[in-house]
């Protein structure tokens, strides 16, 4: 089985952006690869204009906000440092028992990485000029350079929905088969460890406790 990987364009977003952001990527991700009845439920974002869908389970969206309470903690004791988040689906599969192996494993079939650089807006300054009279605002400036920056973060924020769906429709082929009765495929989602290079370990790691496939590049 190979393991098709999903880079999403890395968004830049500040502290107060990083749960709706998280929410809607995430949400829209699991959405496209649930498989049974579910109940859609549109959710309209509060700081961008835009309606992605949720599944309508409760418990999906528990463990969802749990991971990124987690990941926000994470943020917060590592500041202005880029990150990432992994959304993997697998399949579990029974083993042969013996001494040295679990009776079941998980065998990954999709991952994808959600990139955010959460950064610091900078407090703002007014500028002085020796050959200008002109006196600006400084509220009204900085209330313009927020709604411009707002912008080009929903712009983003779009761009990834785009290549989510892309993805969906574009790669099929692994997909495994669906069980009768199976409303969501098996994931977990992956959020950095305490030091920066944890995160890249514990992923190695995990790849091979559970018997990794061979990822695409």
């Amino acid at each position: 089985m190979n393991c098709e990987v999903c880079q999403l364009k890395e968004l830049e977003v500040e502290h107060f952006e990083i749960r709706e952001v998280l929410r809607c990527i995430l949400h829209t991700i699991v959405f496209h690869r649930a498989l049974g009845l579910v109940r859609p439920k549109d959710v309209d974002l509060e700081l961008f204009e835009i309606t992605y869908v949720q599944c309508g389970d409760v418990e999906l969206e528990k463990k969802i906000d749990e991971k990124i309470d987690h990941f926000i903690s994470w943020v917060e004791k590592h500041p202005n440092k880029k990150s990432q988040i992994c959304l993997s689906f697998y399949e579990v599969k029974s083993k042969q028992p013996s001494w040295f192996t679990n009776k079941t494993e998980r065998l990954y079939w999709e991952q994808w990485y959600v990139n955010l650089n959460v950064t610091q807006h900078p407090k703002h300054h007014s500028s002085k000029s020796h050959h200008t009279k002109l006196v600006v605002d400084p509220g009204e400036s900085a209330t313009e350079e927020r709604s411009s920056r707002r912008a080009m973060v929903e712009a983003s924020l779009r761009e990834v929905l785009f290549q989510i769906i892309k993805f969906v429709n574009e790669k099929k082929d692994h997909v495994p088969p669906i069980s009768e009765g199976v409303i969501y495929f098996p994931y977990e989602i992956t959020i950095p460890s305490s030091s920066d290079s944890a995160f890249g370990m514990d992923m190695i790691k995990r790849m091979l406790h559970s018997g990794h496939p061979t990822m695409l590049s």
